[in-house]
């Protein structure tokens, strides 16, 4: 008899693994377009005639808008749902990212980046949020870092694409190609993605599956509203606090490879457009392979201890430490020594990508976006303050070593946070 009823049990359905591919390519999509521009700024700003702090400015000035839009775009994410949200902030940030190729001049560039700042500010709070209604606990570090590591290979593997459209077109060409690739990625999200009781494609053994490790299948009491005591509130737990400091640090490596990273290898290093187009690609993919391992030590840990505390801190932690390391790039002569020790450095830095998982652990049920917002603004302060310290330190020094310098003391700062400050990992439960 207990044969025959297994044999007749239906095998979960795989629906969100499909969900999963969608937000891989939306962030894949999601980095290209805030990204292009650290390819595209030794020609512009030779055609712009901008100096180095000036560029930071620009580079800097996405992260203005896109932290500030944290919050409110985690209210939006919880009064319209992940489909409705989504599909908007795609649209509106490729429609922001075509106008780059348009601009003219300092201020036209700025606005455009603000623009897409704003724009781009729902993703990861919607990323975190889909995976905590369509994962159950024991998968969502893998979840995560599958769609983590979608801002990394994009840029592997579409940099050298990249790059010979600037060579044979012009750098305005780039901003062209990537906003029509999120114009058609907005009408796919829109046809396939659904909630999992609206899905058509899940059966009920798998939202049993997702419900039994904690997903958020059913609804869970609606969204309160919106009230600044509510943040207040959120940043009365030092988990909030620890997280986001901790994220801060490994946003801050980050950020210097997505924008000043070209520029490095073109000024410091003295590489030519072919090197760089070759050489560029090895640290994202080496953060890809970081991010990979991090989810899957982080749900191995998980599986083997069952404390959130070792399996989600422990591999953060172990990033930070080692994306520290980039500094010892001002020690080495040798192009291949510095590419070694990039890879290095970034690969830990793929492995702080749990940060969201860890997010998704503790976030009140009913204030997963706005939890989110938070989480985001606190992580991408790093993308207001690095670049221009980076453009500060260049205009005063001409050179990249204290740079690097201020990248590791961060990390550093990001790994003491996690051991400090952060305390347990739970979900949080608002009165």
């Amino acid at each position: 008899m207990a044969q025959t009823l297994t044999m007749n049990t239906p095998r979960p359905s795989r629906a969100r693994f499909l969900v999963l591919a969608l937000l891989a390519v939306g962030t894949m999509i999601n980095y290209l377009d805030r990204t292009v521009l650290g390819i595209a700024a030794p020609s512009i700003t030779r055609e712009l005639a901008l100096n180095p702090l000036w560029m930071g400015v620009v580079f800097s000035a996405f992260s203005w808008t896109y932290a500030a839009a944290q919050i409110p775009g985690g209210v939006l994410l919880d009064r319209l749902g992940s489909r409705i949200t989504y599909f908007g902030a795609v649209s509106a940030w490729s429609l922001f990212t075509l106008l780059h190729g348009m601009a003219g001049g300092l201020a036209s560039l700025l606005a455009f980046r603000f623009g897409l700042g704003v724009s781009e500010a729902p993703c990861f709070p919607t990323n975190s949020r889909v995976v905590a209604t369509w994962f159950p606990q024991q998968e969502r570090a893998r979840a995560t870092a599958v769609y983590t590591v979608g801002e990394y290979l994009g840029l592997a593997c579409f940099s050298p694409v990249l790059y010979a459209l600037m060579v044979v077109a012009s750098w305005r060409a780039l901003f062209l190609a990537t906003g029509i690739a999120g114009f058609v990625f907005a009408a796919v999200w829109w046809w396939l993605y659904r909630e999992p009781q609206d899905s058509k494609t899940v059966n009920p053994a798998e939202l049993a599956h997702i419900a039994a490790g904690g997903g958020l299948v059913s609804a869970t009491g609606g969204t309160l509203p919106f009230s600044w005591s509510q943040v207040g509130r959120l940043l009365s737990f030092r988990e909030i606090w620890g997280a986001c400091l901790g994220q801060f640090g490994g946003n801050s490596t980050l950020v210097f490879f997505l924008t000043w990273f070209p520029t490095y290898l073109a000024t410091e290093r003295h590489m030519g457009w072919i090197k760089i187009g070759f050489f560029a690609v090895m640290p994202f993919f080496a953060a890809a392979v970081g991010v990979i391992f991090g989810g899957w030590l982080s749900d191995k840990l998980l599986q083997r201890t069952g404390s959130a505390n070792i399996a989600r801190k422990l591999p953060i932690i172990a990033g930070l430490v080692g994306a520290s390391t980039i500094i010892a790039a001002n020690f080495v002569d040798s192009e291949a020594a510095v590419i070694a020790v990039l890879c290095v450095a970034f690969f830990s830095q793929g492995m702080t990508g749990l940060g969201w998982t860890l997010i998704a652990d503790i976030a009140p049920r009913r204030l997963m976006g706005l939890t989110g917002g938070i989480f985001n603004f606190a992580a991408n302060l790093a993308g207001v303050v690095t670049p221009l310290v980076i453009g500060g330190i260049l205009l005063v020094t001409a050179s990249f070593q204290w740079a690097l310098a201020y990248i590791a003391a961060v990390a550093l700062l990001g790994a003491l946070s996690y051991i400090f400050i952060l305390g347990d990992v739970r979900r949080l439960e608002l009165d």
